[in-house]
């Protein structure tokens, strides 16, 4: 049976991306083997990618989920019905309104493996509907101050219980099971 995991990267103060939807604060910092081995072992056992569709349903270079590096199944939610588009081997598959069942088709595409929620709107949804089972971050020690949140309008509690927590040169990463 899949896990569905949110994993994100986020600042320290919460946001995916500053208020333009930039993410330059990710990159350039100072790396150890230690964090790259612990998002490679993340991306080994992601089985699906569940998140949300642009506007114009298409599928760019700038907008590929793990920049086209893991080749498993991508749902990506829609307001309006668009066929598969394939590309560089992986299927997008678009599911209408349908949060639940975008989850479900994941989960059965990623077997054993991880179904992973990409976005703050996407994860926030499936929170607030019991779909998941654990949050995995990769916190960079910057504070925008302003932008994209992970969390910011859940509205509600939820009790999470650590599972692994460690720091090197460029991030913290925390796991947590979520309780229910």
């Amino acid at each position: 049976m899949a896990t569905v995991i949110v994993h994100a990267t986020i600042t320290l103060d919460g946001y995916l991306a500053d208020p333009d939807d930039g993410v330059d604060w990710m990159f350039g910092r100072p790396s150890a083997p230690e964090d790259d081995s612990v998002v490679e072992r993340v991306m080994d056992r992601i089985g699906a990618v569940v998140g949300g569709a642009n506007r114009s349903q298409t599928i760019e270079d700038g907008e590929l989920p793990y920049g086209g590096m893991l080749k498993v199944p991508v749902y990506l939610m829609t307001h309006q019905a668009h066929e598969p588009i394939e590309r560089d081997g992986t299927t997008y598959t678009f599911v209408v309104d349908d949060i639940a069942e975008e989850v479900a088709l994941a989960a059965r595409s990623a077997g054993d493996g991880w179904v992973s929620l990409l976005g703050g709107s996407i994860s926030r949804q499936c929170l607030r509907l019991g779909l998941v089972d654990e949050l995995h971050l990769d916190v960079v020690p910057v504070l925008l101050g302003d932008g994209i949140s992970l969390f910011a309008g859940l509205g509600q509690r939820i009790e999470l219980e650590r599972l692994e927590t460690s720091a090197y040169a460029s991030e913290t990463h925390l796991r947590y099971r979520v309780l229910r």
